[in-house]
């Protein structure tokens, strides 16, 4: 079994996805863990049986059409969206998003599928409903804007409304959708290099910019993670540059107890300059999303960190960020360094983290003392 080093959790199992271990986003629903592919290995989404979490099993795998990659993953409602985006310029691929039926959650079944073109969707944000929210880089478009897709009939998707930022894009920076999670009718956008963007969503289809807030050392904004009840977001700036020694990206506490005028009021620490000396990428991707019927809190946050691994980040003095855990898993076959690079938490702190390139999938459990501090500060149901 790969292993790894780390302190507050225990490695319970690891699979290397049949050999296609370019891992992306994970989603566990039932027994049903289901993990989208990066692209180099060809594969597109992998289901595996994880009732036992110390010998997960691949009951399903399907390769992506060719030329795309469908590295992201979604399932509410008994249905699966998975996108479908060009790949590193690919002369050939598929552009839009495929919906399946989970009603048996591990033997999805291909339903229905929005076609965008463009260069496609890339990443989708649905908790169940009528509208699933996506980045999207359609026909005519040099880079993604955010679209609102509705699944009335999930059969047939369609484009319900589509929303850009209306403000001159400076030379040397990128101004691209992200995606956006939502607490009480507030969007929170990240859009790359124009930062967090604030939107008022009262009418899903109609979003309207209360604020932007940017930030030095930035760049990359991803996931903006709103923390119920606080009036606080946490924010990662993705690393999308290699090291060692690459621009500084950070994980940030964003006070938006007035949407309209958000604040930065504090930064997580860095793992440190051990991993910065580091080839491949050093810094922040995504952050564990509170989805319901997994891990949720408004003070611990799960991030994972490219080549420093996953980190875990008490919040409970917004201005002062403590780390509590961490873990990398040793650096798969010649690849040099681990690619932690999306994670899945489950209501009892279980965490589920894949692999960029070629490590694939591991899953942790929660030391005693982290156990503990999780149930102390986990979100009452």
């Amino acid at each position: 079994m790969s292993s790894g080093r780390g302190d507050g959790f225990r490695l319970v199992s690891h699979s290397g996805l049949d050999g296609c271990g370019d891992g992306m986003q994970v989603l566990r629903e039932g027994d049903a863990l289901y993990v989208a592919h990066y692209g180099k290995s060809g594969m597109g989404t992998t289901v595996l049986d994880v009732s036992d979490a110390a010998r997960p099993r691949i009951v399903d795998q399907w390769p992506a059409p060719a030329g795309t990659h469908t590295h992201k993953v979604q399932v509410a409602d008994g249905l699966m969206l998975v996108n479908e985006e060009r790949f590193k310029g690919a002369g050939e691929w598929s552009a839009g998003m495929v919906v399946y039926s989970v009603s048996e959650p591990l033997a999805p079944r291909r339903l229905g599928r929005f076609e965008l073109g463009g260069e496609g969707v890339h990443r989708i944000v649905w908790t169940g409903g009528r509208y699933a929210h996506a980045s999207v880089t359609p026909e005519g478009y040099a880079d993604r804007i955010w679209m609102m897709i509705d699944l009335a009939d999930p059969s047939r998707p369609v484009e319900a409304a589509r929303w850009e930022l209306d403000e001159p894009q400076p030379e040397g920076k990128r101004y691209a959708a992200h995606h956006a999670l939502v607490e009480d009718g507030i969007g929170y956008l990240g859009y790359g290099d124009a930062g967090l963007l604030v939107l008022d969503l009262a009418e899903i289809t109609r979003p309207r910019l209360l604020a932007r807030l940017g930030w030095e050392p930035g760049g990359g904004t991803h996931t903006c993670l709103p923390l119920p009840g606080r009036g606080l977001v946490a924010v990662t700036d993705e690393q999308m540059t290699d090291g060692p020694g690459a621009p500084p990206r950070l994980v940030r506490v964003v006070d938006v107890s007035d949407p309209a005028a958000p604040a930065v009021v504090g930064v997580c620490p860095a793992p440190g300059a051990e991993f910065d000396a580091l080839p491949l990428r050093y810094g922040p991707h995504n952050l564990h999303e509170n989805r319901a019927g997994s891990y949720r809190s408004a003070r611990v946050v799960f991030a994972t960190y490219f080549n420093a691994g996953l980190r875990v980040y008490d919040l409970a003095d917004p201005a002062a960020p403590a780390e509590v855990a961490w873990w990398v898993p040793d650096a798969p076959g010649d690849q040099g360094v681990a690619q932690t690079n999306d994670l899945f938490v489950e209501e009892s702190g279980r965490t589920w983290i894949t692999d960029r390139f070629t490590g694939g999938l591991h899953c942790l459990e929660p030391e005693p003392a982290l156990a503990e501090l999780l149930r102390a500060a986990r979100l009452a149901k």
